[in-house]
């Protein structure tokens, strides 16, 4: 990812577990296609320094390559996209 990041917002498929946690599963781009997360490597609350925004930060792999979901306020999911 370069210097030039933006948000993309996306919609996305969770699960909610009894515990009130919530798992990303796949998220859906701006153009319709359906990309899986292969695997959550890290969860925490942050900060999106490069394209603005916080709430819960899920550092994911998706298609090989490691992005950045973050759940803003409960409310909207967004991509750190370049």
């Amino acid at each position: 990812m370069g210097y030039n990041q933006f948000k993309v917002y996306v919609n996305v498929n969770a699960q909610f577990t009894e515990s009130g946690e919530v798992i990303p599963k796949s998220i859906i781009w701006t153009d319709g296609v359906t990309y899986e997360i292969n695997r959550i490597i890290d969860v925490r609350r942050a900060a999106c320094l490069r394209a603005g925004g916080r709430g819960i930060r899920f550092t994911c792999i998706i298609d090989g390559n490691e992005k950045h979901l973050y759940y803003e306020d409960g409310k909207k999911w967004f991509v750190e996209s370049a």
